[in-house]
């Protein structure tokens, strides 16, 4: 590759700021504004204060739908690694025509349009006569975010190849023993990432979420429904709380799911 001159890097470097900037330019205002007090909608920026924060400490209707995000969240993940997971060894089991079909069903529901799936998954629980609630809320998101998990943990599996499983079975291992030594041993660093990868998904979910819904509120819904009447100085600390948690979740993310060697070589 030839070297690029001088005037090209530096103008690959305004570009490259002005993207930065662009992106992430807009989330500094409101954590910056969330250290400062707030009147009649105008911030005070000489007048620092955390009472954005002692708000957010009083908003019970914001408090419940962080809440209940943070289980539908959880609870999703745990399902999508668990049937992921069962997946990605059933189609490492062999080939056949199932198996790809199988694989076709699960990414289906993510390359699809929020809003189809969601109205898809409404249907269902429609005609199954099932009642709108978290739990239908946990199955959307599962539906949604196992595709991730999926081809993360399938990634994982190929690369580790037949040849660790077949020792372990030579040497007399059960399948049971060869998977709680050998494989889920292997798994570690990857289902956190996936499980990562999986909530963040979970968290950000909207357009299923509002479908799928019942009275209780997700964090992403309650934003949405807030939207018609403008925010509280409040929502400001939340986003900066979320920014921070993400910018958190995306380092360990990347760290689990890098090669063994880049982490090594760390």
């Amino acid at each position: 590759m030839m070297p690029l001159s001088k005037p090209a890097l530096a103008a690959l470097g305004v570009i490259t700021l002005a993207v930065f900037v662009l992106l992430y330019g807009p989330l500094v205002i409101p954590i910056v504004s969330s250290f400062f007090a707030a009147s009649h909608g105008d911030v005070l920026w000489a007048e620092p204060s955390l009472e954005s924060y002692r708000a957010l400490a009083g908003n019970d209707g914001i408090l419940t739908a962080v809440l209940n995000t943070l289980i539908v969240g959880c609870a999703a993940t745990i399902l999508s690694l668990i049937i992921g997971t069962l997946l990605a060894l059933h189609y490492c089991g062999g080939k056949s025509a199932a198996r790809e079909i199988m694989q076709f069903a699960v990414f289906l529901p993510f390359l699809l349009p929020p809003i189809v799936t969601g109205l898809a998954l409404l249907i269902f629980f429609r005609e199954t006569a099932t009642p709108r609630s978290l739990m239908t809320v946990i199955m959307g998101h599962t539906v949604f975010i196992q595709a991730i998990a999926y081809r993360v943990i399938l990634q994982r599996l190929q690369a580790m190849g037949p040849d660790m499983i077949e020792a372990s079975s030579d040497l007399g291992a059960s399948s049971w023993q060869t998977f709680l030594r050998i494989v889920l041993p292997n798994l570690k660093s990857t289902l956190i990432g996936a499980g990562i990868l999986g909530f963040a998904l979970s968290f950000d979910e909207t357009m299923i979420t509002l479908l799928v819904t019942g009275t209780d509120s997700t964090l992403p819904v309650r934003l949405w429904a807030m939207m018609r009447l403008g925010f509280s100085p409040d929502i400001n600390a939340l986003v900066a709380i979320v920014l921070g948690m993400t910018a958190i979740l995306c380092v360990i993310a990347v760290r689990q799911l890098a090669p063994s060697g880049w982490r090594k070589a760390e």
